[in-house]
């Protein structure tokens, strides 16, 4: 296992979004500060929409903006509230 930086390990993880119709969809999280700017995401020929992400270890709150509104990923391995009291996405990266 290679470690990157400073001695942080980051882990690959991919972000998946089914929202077919939409205009956009960008990741947002404790990650990037909650920026809406900061993670397009990319819609793939299945009409998904995919984003790989380098997350070091611990657990993340994200979700995605889905034409601007606030989304819960329902593939998501728990529900927890961001700093807004908002439902938010959790991810663990071990």
């Amino acid at each position: 296992m290679s470690s990157l930086g400073y001695g942080k390990t980051l882990r690959a993880i991919n972000f998946i979004c089914v929202a077919p119709s939409a205009k956009s969809v960008t990741l947002v999280g404790d990650f990037n500060s909650w920026n809406p700017a900061s993670h397009p995401m990319k819609q793939m020929p299945d009409k998904a929409w995919l984003l790989t992400v380098e997350l070091k270890h611990g657990h993340h709150r994200y979700a995605f903006l889905v034409d601007g509104t606030l989304t819960l990923d329902p593939r998501a391995q728990g529900i927890t509230r961001n700093d807004k009291g908002e439902r938010v996405s959790l991810v663990p990266v071990s």
